[in-house]
């Protein structure tokens, strides 16, 4: 048990929701784990649990009010159990903090995305006194502390985060005021954790930040992505390297390299584009203009030509017009991106964008929204079809959700590929034979 838990309390069942982005599952699995050190068990559900946690999102408006939806579910099992402790943690909870208690009286714990490794004590201080806590502060602590950190049973991919917080402040993004300012954990702490994932059995893992390609930065003396991304490469047991999330103005020349020059990072890069105008790029405060963009997007093609590119666009922005979106589709429809994860504008309190003028109403996002799907529907089965008669090695991961004499994995190139296996392939890369193409998977036949 960690020191000092002892006499705060009985550790009990726990079950931890999780929602928005990876950085936030990254953290779930960090809490779970910290909690099972200090004695809690795992709930399968909540009717089994004593203790629910909710890490959560508020990077949109959507997802906050799905948030508060089901603290809204939760309010019936508080009325009866009232012994039952509800907390809610992320991106809401640093938003909203005292505030989450006043309009929601069943919640009893709130905290911020810089107290993931305070919640075990948190907890059990909330049990000893039953008293309701908040802890929401931004105080340098350390986020991510070195400690032992152990895999799931069987688990062959893993997030690692490198870095937290922003600095760049688009206009219209809550992330730099809930998740603070750019700072970087020290490379070997990093290091160090992929090491043991890989001696327990972990052969892909995904590096997270909010802008990795400016990792470094804020460390003494300063370092680069790229330096990471040579020492990852470097760890035995690790086959493969993602990381997400790529800020366009940061994309060095270095970093593309890296692609060419290290085998194991895989020829995929997430890349978010937001829109295709220069006057609504420079409304969001993007630092880069659709030219910039392309050229970055020639350059990792020319380097890397079966480079998969994905990214995000976001639709209706204030004072977006219709011309301002055609020239959104029409440089979609010039970089045919392999998948796009398309959202709607929504205010975010506290943000310049939500202050700006000229709201575009929701009818006409709407249809935007569409529009691009449409188009993107069309250039992502298109982009598949031509794999079709390829052989690809493929990780497997999961068994497939449809069918339970399938496997799921991916390909390096991050496309989701099902086919029939033994269950004895679950964590082994097998090359596949790609025989149809999905708008956002393939399937096919081990070779």
């Amino acid at each position: 048990m960690e020191p000092g838990l002892e006499n705060l309390g009985c550790p009990a069942a726990v079950y931890i929701k999780t929602f928005g982005c990876q950085m936030n599952e990254y953290d779930s699995l960090r809490i779970l784990k910290s909690l099972e050190t200090a004695g809690y068990t795992r709930a399968a559900s909540y009717k089994e649990a004593s203790v629910i946690l909710l890490n959560t999102c508020s990077v949109r408006q959507k997802a906050e009010e799905k948030v508060y939806s089901e603290l809204g579910r939760l309010k019936k099992l508080k009325q009866h159990n009232p012994d039952l402790i509800i907390g809610v943690g992320g991106c809401v909870a640093q938003q909203e903090g005292k505030n989450l208690l006043r309009n929601f009286p069943q919640v009893d714990l709130v905290f911020g995305t810089h107290a993931i490794a305070q919640v075990a004590k948190l907890l059990a201080r909330c049990q000893a006194t039953r008293n309701k806590i908040v802890s929401t502060d931004m105080n340098g602590a350390e986020i991510y502390p070195a400690e032992r950190y152990v895999p799931e049973e069987k688990q062959v991919t893993a997030f690692v985060s490198i870095m937290q917080g922003c600095e760049n402040f688009c206009s219209y993004c809550i992330v730099p005021y809930v998740r603070g300012r750019e700072r970087s954990r020290k490379p070997e702490d990093i290091v160090n954790e992929i090491t043991r994932l890989a001696d327990y059995g972990v052969k892909e893992v995904t590096l997270l930040g909010q802008n990795v390609n400016s990792y470094g930065k804020t460390l003494t003396p300063p370092r680069t992505f790229p330096e990471l991304l040579h020492a990852v490469h470097n760890i035995a047991g690790i086959e493969r390297i993602r990381f997400v999330t790529s800020h366009p103005k940061d994309l060095s020349a270095e970093l593309i390299q890296a692609f060419k020059d290290l085998d194991k990072v895989c020829e995929h890069i997430h890349l978010p584009l937001q829109s295709g105008s220069d006057r609504i790029l420079a409304l969001m405060n993007r630092a880069y203009t659709a030219a910039d963009y392309l050229n970055k997007v020639e350059a990792l093609r020319a380097a890397v030509p079966a480079i998969s590119i994905t990214s995000d666009m976001l639709v209706g922005f204030p004072g977006e017009t219709e011309k301002d979106f055609q020239a959104t589709l029409e440089i979609v429809a010039h970089v045919e991106f392999d998948d796009l994860f398309l959202f709607r504008y929504s205010d975010r309190k506290g943000t310049p964008a939500s202050a700006f003028p000229e709201k575009v109403p929701y009818t006409a996002m709407i249809e935007r929204l569409e529009a691009l799907k449409a188009l993107q529907r069309e250039i992502s089965v298109k982009k598949n079809q031509r794999m079709i008669g390829q052989t690809v090695p493929v990780l497997f991961e999961s068994r497939s959700k449809r069918n339970p004499d399938h496997l799921a994995g991916r390909t390096r190139t991050n496309k989701v590929v099902n086919c029939r296996a033994p269950a004895e392939l679950l964590g082994d890369t097998a090359r596949v034979n790609i025989e149809q193409a999905h708008i956002h998977s393939l399937s096919g036949t081990l070779v």
